[in-house]
């Protein structure tokens, strides 16, 4: 808790974005930044049914933040997705869909006067949020655990890093990252993976320290969903498949590019 709190001190400006989906990294950085005295403001996308939507206006009328959110129809989707792998220059349907989130939102933020977005990249990789760690510790064997960790972290660049900041730099948005913090990194990898999984919970360290400096259990230990679930899109890119004819998704994706 105190090296995220450090962490997020350093990176704050007078005024500045927060992506937020209502999980536990968001809602702990929006959080932290509001006892801070921070003047910050909340964004959301999704698509009808989105979760991260419905979690956020909770998490922001508890707690009085200020929250922008838009719910895209299918037809502002397309034009979100499109441009999105245009700037990837990739139809891979996780980084289109994932990275669509951050683009959206990043329009959104910048819209409002904010091109810098605090972000919760980093948190699975060293609180153990990803099923690939739930697997690595098999019959409770953490040293797999714990290298899968290592291992996530270092592969980061190509597979999260590569694709959010490219969007980034694209749309002229500065993202931070306080879980990247060198001092976080070293708080967290000290920590026996034995505190981050069990058969229940992931993060689970991570989700006790935001208890710990004041947020409600019920946001602390809202379970995890990827960035393309809880907005949705993914749904949206197999309906809009649907719609232009395509039996894969990929297919379609692919067709963005052209």
């Amino acid at each position: 808790a105190e090296a995220l709190v450090i962490s997020i001190k350093k990176r704050i400006i007078p005024k500045f974005g927060v992506l937020f989906s209502g999980g536990v990294d968001s809602s702990a950085i929006a959080f932290i930044a509001k006892q801070l005295k921070c003047r910050f403001t909340c964004y959301t996308v999704g698509i009808e049914g989105s979760d991260d939507i419905s979690w956020a206006q909770q998490v922001a009328k508890e707690y009085g933040f200020n929250l922008k959110y838009k719910i895209f129809d299918l037809n502002e989707y397309e034009f979100v997705l499109k441009d999105t792998i245009k700037v990837l220059n990739d139809p891979d349907i996780v980084k289109a869909s994932v990275g669509s989130v951050l683009y959206a939102a990043g329009k959104m933020a910048l819209a409002n006067g904010d091109n810098v977005l605090f972000g919760g990249l980093g948190s699975e990789d060293i609180f153990a949020g990803y099923q690939r760690h739930e697997l690595s510790l098999g019959n409770g064997n953490f040293e797999a655990l714990h290298k899968e960790c290592w291992n996530g972290l270092k592969e980061m660049w190509k597979r999260d890093l590569m694709r959010d900041f490219t969007i980034a730099q694209k749309l002229g948005l500065d993202l931070r990252t306080p879980f990247l913090d060198k001092d976080v990194i070293k708080a967290a990898m000290s920590i026996h993976p034995m505190y981050k999984l069990d058969k229940d919970n992931k993060k689970i360290i991570l989700r006790e320290a935001a208890e710990f400096i004041g947020l409600k259990k019920e946001f602390a230990w809202r379970k995890k969903q990827a960035a393309q679930y809880g907005s949705n899109f993914v749904n949206g890119i197999e309906k809009l498949a649907k719609r232009k004819g395509f039996s894969m998704k990929k297919d379609y994706l692919q067709s963005l590019l052209k």
